[in-house]
Parts: structure tokens; sequence; C-alpha cells
């Protein structure tokens, strides 16, 4: 099998490729340098040199906030961008995982969305997600669509290394403490990927490790297991406004992958620790 990855200079790009390599399956990683997702002539004649199998596409526009003011930019990378993958796909009947998000839903309540539960952005951000999945649900049957929230890595900027870059240089740290979802570590995220690649179960999925928890919770454990001496102070979301909304609840069920016979994350803070000691914070 040959995979293509797209977003190869993100955290889960970066880690999608390894795993694949880890497990001898022929893959190439492109980014923005390879081809625009975004130009239609550009996609087709990338991919079809390459000529893959599978597609995993975890390229986006990820910058919540500046969604807001660059919205066209946002609606062309995260919705034309995937149509366009799509379609190539189907010309090569060519399976394609599409990475999509949590921010497709409007984040009430308290209950874990279901795959199929309604959907209902409340930022730019998330709308142009949510089209990105309607896109390639429209435009070829063999993909997988694979929600996921609060990712880190090794390859990039993410909460946890701002919250270690914080908790070195203050005594306090003020964070939001009423949005709850589940951090998910993408070498992890990365194997469910490549399990899921191999098999012909396609549909909607919701990936990240298990557990859940709010941001105030989770800086808690990142200072606890790096040994900072840091205080956490929980403030609510009211106290740190942003030009994008954001969902309080982003509990995603993950029944999907049990009906798939696929394997779900580890816990969120066994996969922290072992984060932690990848980027050699903890032995």
């Amino acid at each position: 099998m040959k995979v293509l990855v797209t977003g190869i200079k993100g955290q889960l790009g970066h880690d999608v490729v390894k795993c694949l390599q880890a497990r001898g399956i022929e893959c190439l990683g492109a980014g923005r340098e390879e081809f625009d997702i975004t130009d239609m002539a550009q996609t087709e004649r990338f991919i079809k040199a390459y000529q893959p199998d599978a597609v995993i596409h975890c390229s986006a526009y990820t910058n919540v906030n500046k969604a807001e003011e660059e919205q066209e930019l946002c609606y062309q990378v995260n919705a034309k961008g995937p149509e366009n993958i799509a379609r190539v796909c189907r010309a090569l009947d060519a399976k394609l995982l599409h990475v999509s998000t949590d921010y497709v839903f409007p984040g009430t309540g308290e209950q874990f969305y279901e795959t199929d539960d309604p959907t209902g952005p409340v930022s730019v951000y998330g709308k142009s997600k949510c089209e990105g999945e309607e896109a390639v649900r429209a435009a070829w049957d063999k993909h997988f669509i694979v929600r996921v929230s609060w990712i880190y890595g090794k390859n990039g900027n993410n909460f946890v290394k701002t919250m270690l870059k914080l908790g070195a240089e203050r005594p306090e740290v003020r964070v939001v403490c009423d949005q709850i979802g589940s951090p998910t570590y993408t070498v992890d995220l990365a194997e469910l990927l490549c399990d899921m690649i191999e098999t012909e179960q396609y549909g909607t999925y919701h990936a990240s490790n298990e557990g859940v928890c709010s941001w105030a919770e989770f800086t808690e454990e990142i200072f606890k297991l790096a040994g900072y001496s840091a205080k956490v102070t929980p403030i609510p979301t009211s106290e740190y406004p942003t030009p994008a909304a954001r969902p309080l609840n982003s509990r995603m069920s993950k029944a999907c992958l049990d009906r798939a016979g696929l394997k779900r994350l580890p816990d969120w803070k066994d996969a922290l620790k072992r984060y932690l000691k990848e980027l050699e914070v903890i032995k």
C-alpha cells in the first residue's frame, strides 16, 4: 500500500508518517511547498503523479481566532481543499482519511457527542471544518472522517508546550476551567489512523485519548508531572474572551471505534506522561 500524507510539517502529519514508516508502509509526506490543496490543478497533478492507494489528509487551517478575520482563506483550506482531494481520490479509487474536529459541534450540555448527532459550529473555523466534512461525503464514498480534539505532539506548538513555558516563568497561571474535552497525543492518534486506513470500515469517527478534563485540570497534571510549583488558578471562559467562540463541551463518544473493531486510545494522563518523556521534560 502507498499512502500520501498531507500536513507533513504539522504535529499530526509528522507522527502519521513516522508511524507508517515504522510499519513498513510506503508513504510520502507533503506540505504547502509540494502542492496547494486549494488549487485543483496542482492537487490533481501531484496526487496522480504519486498514485497512492490512500490519502491521510492532516493539513488544515487551524488558527481558530485568526479565522474570524481570514474567513475566505479558512474556507478555501478547510472546505475546498478536502473537496479537491476527495475528487482526486475518487478518480484514483484511493481511500481518503480526512481529519476533522470537535469544533463542528455547538459544545453545549454535558453529553458525549455521537458521530451522528447534529452539528452546529459556533466559529468560522468550526463552520469551515463542517463544510469540509460535507464536501468529502458528497465527493467520495471510500472515506473516513475522523474528528479529533485538543491535539498535541512534538513537531510544533501546542497547549502543553505553552503551559510548560508559562509554568517555568510564573508563580501563577490562570487557565479556563469550564471547557471540557479530551487531550489527544498525536503519537497515539497516528497509530489509530494507520490502523483505520488498512481497513474498509468507512464512515465518521471520533478519536481522542480516553477520559475528559478541563484545560485547568490538564494544566495541573502537566505541572505535577513536570515537577513545577506554579499555581493553577481556574477561571471561567467569560474571564478569558477570544475573537472566536469555543465549545464548552467537547466530550465525544468513541462507541464508533468499538463498533468498527478499532482500538481506543489510551487514557489522557498516560499519554501526557509519555509525551513529556518524549520532550525529555521527565525521565
